[in-house]
């Protein structure tokens, strides 16, 4: 390589968008991950559809797609229509998505999610309350099938209750590979239960899941390493959200209780950590790097309005990647460009997003009908 070339590569970040990269033990042909964006398409049980396959298989040419947020629990139900993934037809749904993003060249780890608080009786085929670190309601109400409610008082989880959970992280991994996804995701960020635990705005225990930082992250540790035990480290990875405060979250003390927590999950050798709604120029930002020796996945900022920026996020997705991140997860982009790889590489205009609420629709509208750009 010519020191021309490769002052011109310097020169011009957004080349290594496009190039492959080392991910565990996999290959991925581009450094952009097409972020999880539950869309409720499963059905009311958390079988996923015919047509999440066909949405998924669209977007292959990202280097890692990261499926959308599934419960590995009957009780961690969130909205209506979300994936699961602890039941056979779950698994057996699932199988069909993975073999769609196969078929088109690509990798899919499958994100695991409990919702915790986060979730009604009415969403929850087994008409189940929401469990939480401590009966705390979450603010503002939720969504259901016959409209928006308050949130119901979630029920304190037992030690005994935490335990079971870590098991039904398990054996969720356990499910994703089975279905022929490539590895995991543990979700602890957006305020869903292991991002519970995490902060003191839900975690009121004074026993030792709570109180203290290093009481607060025992939980997320624990259902990391036994994820790890499970698939192994290669396929697993680790999402965090130090600044995001939706869901009634506390980031406060974030400075405290993410480096802690990298420090208690570092040495297992996770395929990355994720981070959500990354902010490049916050001082935590900068540590989480210096802490993190794996490859690290950030997602820019970009706010909760639509419409999304005229570059999907690019120039903040470049910014990121000079401020030490390894890959980037572009999220409602990839949602209205299936092919956001090509539009990328070749500077085409991007497809913007449908500014209203059939984005979470049953049918194809604002999900598998986004155009493709003309050969």
């Amino acid at each position: 390589m010519t020191n021309e070339t490769t002052a011109q590569q310097q020169s011009d970040p957004t080349r290594r968008l496009f190039e492959p990269v080392r991910l565990g033990s996999l290959e991925l042909a581009n450094r952009m991950v097409m972020a999880p964006m539950t869309r409720n398409r499963a059905t009311f049980e958390g079988v996923p559809l015919p047509l999440m396959a066909e949405y998924y298989g669209q977007r292959a040419s990202a280097g890692l797609i990261v499926g959308e947020a599934s419960t590995p629990s009957p009780v961690g139900f969130t909205y209506p229509e979300i994936a699961g993934l602890f039941g056979e037809e779950q698994v057996e749904g699932w199988r069909a998505v993975a073999d769609a993003v196969h078929a088109g060249g690509g990798l899919l780890f499958l994100q695991i999610e409990h919702g915790g608080r986060i979730g009604h009786p009415d969403n929850n085929p087994g008409g189940h309350l929401p469990v939480a670190p401590s009966a705390v309601r979450l603010p503002g109400g939720i969504h259901t099938p016959t409209g928006h409610q308050e949130a119901p008082v979630p029920v304190e989880m037992s030690v005994a209750d935490i335990k079971a959970t870590v098991g039904e992280f398990a054996a969720a991994a356990r499910n994703a590979l089975r279905a022929g996804a490539d590895g995991v995701e543990v979700h602890a960020a957006n305020g869903y239960l292991l991002n519970q635990f995490l902060t003191t705005s839900v975690n009121r225990r004074t026993d030792e899941y709570g109180g203290s930082v290093e009481h607060r992250i025992r939980f997320v540790v624990e259902v990391v390493e036994a994820v790890v035990a499970e698939v192994g480290a290669a396929r697993t990875g680790l999402r965090i959200s130090p600044w995001n405060t939706g869901n009634g979250i506390d980031v406060s003390d974030s400075d405290e209780v993410f480096p802690a927590l990298l420090d208690a999950v570092s040495h297992l050798g996770l395929a990355y950590l994720h981070i959500g709604r990354a902010l490049p120029g916050e001082a935590l930002f900068g540590e989480l790097r210096r802490r993190w020796a794996g490859p690290l996945v950030a997602n820019p900022e970009l706010g909760e309005e639509l419409p999304i920026p005229a570059d999907g996020g690019l120039a903040k997705g470049v910014e990121l990647l000079e401020a030490g991140a390894d890959l980037i997860a572009f999220g409602r982009a990839f949602l209205a460009n299936p092919d956001l790889v090509a539009r990328y590489r070749s500077g085409a205009a991007l497809t913007p997003v449908r500014e209203d609420r059939s984005m979470y629709g049953r049918g194809p509208e604002a999900y598998t009908d986004y155009p493709f750009l003309e050969s």
